[in-house]
């Protein structure tokens, strides 16, 4: 019956680490993925020239179309991915 006890505390243990860890995980690692900064989106290079970065509120995906208008911001476009 004690050793039930103890299995039964290792994996009640085990468990509560995972879900710890797990939990980390998903606020380090869940979501977007790169350098998303103030600009939004994965960004491949965190050097973005100020022109390129989306501004406040704005959606990614028009974003990117309103630069993929403009000669001058073309070049922005490399910077998301």
């Amino acid at each position: 019956m004690k050793d039930k006890k103890i299995i039964l505390y290792i994996v009640i243990g085990v468990i509560l680490l995972l879900l710890i860890f797990g939990s980390f995980g998903v606020m380090r690692f869940g979501g977007n993925r790169g350098n998303t900064g103030s600009s939004g989106g994965n960004v491949v290079n965190s050097n973005m020239p100020e022109e390129c970065k989306k501004p406040e509120g704005q959606d990614l995906e028009s974003w990117k179309e309103h630069l993929g208008h403009h000669q001058n911001t073309l070049y922005c476009l490399d910077y998301y991915k």
